[in-house]
């Protein structure tokens, strides 16, 4: 029998023979290994964690004692541990359990995760209110030393030290976050000597002194209270301790005697403490050790050889043909720069960082100061590119609006990722960014049809003048063949892609092909001939093709992939309300007013009615009741 089939909680695992606990870790490893590899996920940061996830939930109790894992990359063991071993084949599938800790899904998650920098402001929080209440629990955070690149976690450790509450932050360092880290404090963090030469140092020398007369015993003592001094040389606890945390470390991350022994300690503490881990990225797994950037978020993979499943082959990726398109303008146009917040992978920027180095800045995990250090370099007439995940945009808004948009300063936003993402789930969705980017001065907000009309606005954009974002998928394009020669698009401009008799349909981005293929197929079953029109611009909106198509039909279908609260199909509302035309038929498809669960992306669009099926019943739903009545006596200018 499997010692983890043994652990259905953390009391069983404080119940445990010490001498067991090595074989659990491979265990975890193991099946950690094995369900990625069918279902994907983020591998190797879990893998790095094993002993310190073992040592913690021996020490502590959660759920009494709260755990805030930073991001949640990390929390597989920690699932395992939890009581949900019987469930973790399903992990990051529709209806399973989900990548990142959920509240909702087991009371051993204190927190919900997914962004990068809020574990110490979160657990600072809960330490807060656990004063207010009178308990005594234990909190902790464990964030990684690439969150430790986003400025809200010195923010909250500026504040967590003032306070002095009775909590614990366990630094985990693997010198990683998803690329390798930049800056000078992730220097500074890896200023330790290498900790095999710091540790084995400091012990040689107290063992010296320690042999010696009580001369040597004096320097011993003197040597202890020199320690900060040691400190400030060899690791950053003199940083540390400057925001009034107690500094231990750095420890191995991987020795589980040290990692229990360390923390037993600490438990007695009653200030904030900070405890640095060191711990290697992929551990246990050759290929996530040799490669962890590749394995930090994998998909599915052979277990023997580490080589990534291919899938199902197709076009470019929107994102990649986003990166050579850069590229391509950038060689014309030396004004054009390329920014990243951690994701140079993730967003195709590692071909424009090779090309051109000089032009290329990764500004770590700090999306707000990405966004200000874009505006600077536009004030300066540059043409920077901020290229960012759509989610992780929303932690920048108001720097977009103060910095950017009332300057008028002519920063590109390229999000990448809008719509639903997959597997990743709720926090990882681009579901917000029409919504929150729309309604700001100056912005030009745009979507393309498909990979080649995606290059063409990427020039619109860099060449606007002004504030600029344009959205697109994850995933493969659809294969069309890209123009050689890429020019900017008309602002404003949508496109009539087909034309019929009964209503028109307004699609954007992503849902213009569906829109085609579902008004085909109404078509080919003897039901309504529908105009379908390539929006384009989210704003300016076309404004003179909208209200022609509204008069014409007086029924408009607006697709997009975003809530609807605030998005296109509410622009295309304001504007009939704007021109006073009223008795205007219209259906808005989009995003409800809820969260997106985890699941594929085909899935998820199906769940949504947002596949080529359920726009057609929609469609028929909606036009069966509408065309009865008559539109020119319904429409009133």
């Amino acid at each position: 029998m499997a010692i983890l089939d043994t652990i259905n909680s953390p009391a069983d695992l404080k119940r445990m023979p010490v001498g067991l606990l090595p074989d659990l870790a491979a265990e975890l490893r193991k099946l950690i290994i094995e369900t990625c590899a069918k279902n994907g996920g983020h591998l190797a940061p879990s893998l790095g964690v094993v002993e310190l996830t073992i040592a913690l939930h021996r020490v502590f109790s959660t759920p009494d004692d709260k755990i805030v894992w930073d991001v949640g990359h990390q929390a597989y063991a920690h699932k395992l541990l939890t009581g949900r071993h019987d469930r973790f084949a399903t992990l990051r599938q529709l209806d399973g359990i989900s990548g990142f800790p959920k509240r909702d899904e087991s009371p051993h998650d204190s927190f919900d995760v997914g962004h990068a920098s809020t574990s110490i402001s979160a657990a600072t929080g809960f330490a807060a209110g656990r004063d207010l209440a009178g308990r005594k629990n234990k909190v902790l955070a464990v964030i990684g030393d690439g969150s430790m690149t986003g400025g809200m976690a010195y923010e909250a450790m500026n504040h967590a030290g003032h306070m002095n509450r009775d909590m614990i932050v366990i630094l985990n360092d693997n010198e990683m976050s998803i690329a390798e880290n930049v800056g000078a404090l992730s220097n500074f963090l890896t200023r330790t000597g290498s900790s095999e030469f710091v540790y084995r140092f400091k012990k040689n020398v107290e063992s010296f002194l320690g042999r010696m007369d009580t001369v040597g015993k004096d320097l011993l003592h003197l040597a202890k209270k020199l320690e900060d001094s040691f400190k400030v040389f060899f690791t950053p606890g003199m940083l540390f301790e400057a925001f009034g945390f107690e500094y231990i470390g750095p420890i191995d991350g991987h020795d589980l005697p040290m990692l229990m022994e360390t923390l037993e300690k600490v438990k007695k503490y009653h200030d904030a403490v900070l405890i640095h881990v060191l711990t290697k990225k992929g551990k246990g797994y050759k290929p996530a050790e040799a490669n962890p950037a590749l394995f930090h978020g994998v998909g599915p993979f052979d277990v023997k050889t580490g080589k990534v499943l291919k899938g199902k082959g197709g076009a470019a990726s929107y994102t990649a043909v986003f990166g050579a398109t850069l590229c391509k303008l950038a060689t014309d146009d030396d004004r054009i720069i390329g920014l990243t917040a951690a994701m140079p992978d993730g967003t195709g920027l590692v071909p424009f960082s090779k090309q051109f180095p000089d032009r290329f800045f990764d500004v770590g995990i700090a999306e707000q100061h990405g966004v200000t250090f874009a505006a600077g370099l536009a004030a300066e007439g540059l043409r920077p590119v901020f290229t960012v995940y759509s989610s992780f945009l929303q932690r920048a808004y108001d720097l977009v609006f103060h910095d950017v948009c009332l300057q008028n300063l002519p920063v590109t936003f390229a999000l990448d990722r809008a719509g639903v993402v997959g597997n990743d789930g709720p926090t990882h969705h681009g579901a917000l960014d029409i919504s929150y980017l729309r309604h700001l001065p100056n912005m030009t907000l745009m979507a393309p049809k498909d990979e080649n009309e995606l290059q063409h606005m990427l020039a619109t954009a860099i060449n606007l003048g002004g504030p600029a974002a344009l959205r697109y998928p994850r995933g493969n394009g659809l294969g069309v063949a890209l123009d050689q020669i890429i020019e900017p698009l008309p602002i404003g401009c949508a496109e009539l892609l087909r034309e019929g008799t009964d209503a028109a349909v307004l699609a954007l981005g992503s849902m213009v092909q569906p829109a085609l293929e579902a008004c085909q197929q109404l078509e080919r079953s003897g039901g309504p001939r529908l105009t379908v029109i390539n929006a384009r611009f989210v704003k300016p909106l076309d404004q003179a093709l909208i209200m022609l198509m509204a008069r014409k039909y007086g029924c408009l279908i607006t697709l997009e992939e975003n809530v609807l609260q605030g998005g296109f199909g509410s622009a295309v509302l304001e504007l009939l309300e704007e021109q006073q035309l009223t008795g205007i038929r219209v259906l808005r498809l989009g995003y409800p007013d809820n969260q997106i669960p985890q699941g594929d992306q085909k899935e998820q669009r199906a769940m949504l009615g947002l596949d080529v099926a359920g726009i057609t019943a929609s469609i028929k739903e909606f036009l069966e009741k509408s065309l009865p009545f008559s539109h020119e006596e319904s429409v009133r200018r």
